[in-house]
């Protein structure tokens, strides 16, 4: 049943249309709201994000195309940003995020704010969930609603 349904969403992704207001540097806020495995810190704090990881070629596909995007070296629809482009979680795994596709979207390694930059705000806001400095809940909406300001709270000015 699960396959069923994962084969439905993935048909359902590929045939929706771009919209694509991103410039590049944040996710579409309508493609891309983010969505949620867990909010349960002990959860996020004792598991390895490489027993949850799962997202097929398919999958990674139709969030390119979602995107208007025909693949990883692709221009950013709207923009003269050239690839390469990883398909990444808004809210990422290590912060309880999900492999749903309404969770992916095309992130640049070019842009002075980008994968490299996001991955240390992922890092960042993991130690502060596992100490305690911050709840779950806040961690996902600062990097689902706003990631690069996001860093510059958690971490510093880039």
């Amino acid at each position: 049943m699960h396959r069923i349904l994962a084969a439905l969403a993935l048909a359902c992704a590929l045939s929706t249309p771009a919209y694509a207001a991103s410039d590049g540097t944040e996710p579409d806020p309508v493609l891309t709201p983010g969505a949620v495995r867990t909010t349960s810190k002990a959860e996020i704090c004792g598991t390895k994000t490489s027993t949850v990881r799962h997202v097929t070629g398919s999958e990674k596909l139709a969030v390119f195309r979602r995107y208007g995007m025909v693949g990883p070296s692709a221009t950013f629809p709207g923009t003269n940003l050239q690839g390469p482009w990883e398909i990444d979680h808004v809210i990422s795994l290590e912060l309880g995020g999900s492999n749903d596709i309404t969770n992916l979207w095309p992130e640049s390694y070019n842009q002075p704010m980008g994968a490299h930059q996001k991955d240390a705000l992922e890092n960042r806001l993991h130690k502060l969930i596992c100490a305690g400095r911050i709840s779950v809940e806040e961690a996902q909406h600062a990097i689902a609603t706003d990631w690069v300001a996001a860093y510059a709270k958690y971490v510093g000015a880039p």
